[in-house]
């Protein structure tokens, strides 16, 4: 994932829609923050306009920051409750980028559904279980 383009975008989400598993213990050790962001931005992009065109709000411009914000946000938020949960438990065995490069795939695969009306009944367990997956199989 060293030059992320469309293209290692598409494979990867092919390869976490495929084999979760697989994908998530094919992950190095020393993997940063910049392609797992990457990809949670795209997922991002993509969840803001769909839910533009999907919703014709009033205001299209503060409310894509909005859903922008809040997509990439709660990966964010919900990886460092996680951080902390895991080392007053465990202890620093797992550094923060790794853990939010869990997160982020996660998050950034389920965006693509979260967009549309109840999608979220689908998406949301559907991530959990792929940070599930993801934590056990890289952590």
């Amino acid at each position: 994932m060293e030059n992320f383009s469309s293209g290692t975008y598409f494979d990867t989400l092919t390869q976490l829609l495929k084999e979760p598993g697989n994908f998530f213990s094919k992950i190095p050790q020393d993997a940063g923050f910049k392609e797992p962001f990457k990809f949670l931005f795209l997922s991002g992009l993509f969840f803001m306009i769909a839910s533009l065109i999907s919703n014709m709000p009033e205001k299209p411009v503060i409310m894509g920051m909005i859903f922008l914000i809040n997509a990439i946000g709660i990966a964010f938020i919900t990886c460092g409750l996680a951080y902390m949960t895991m080392v007053m438990i465990m202890g620093k065995r797992v550094t923060f980028a790794r853990l939010f490069g869990i997160y982020a795939f996660s998050s950034g695969v389920t965006l693509l559904a979260s967009w549309i009306p109840f999608g979220f009944i689908i998406a949301e367990p559907w991530k959990w279980f792929l940070i599930g997956t993801g934590m056990t199989r890289s952590c």
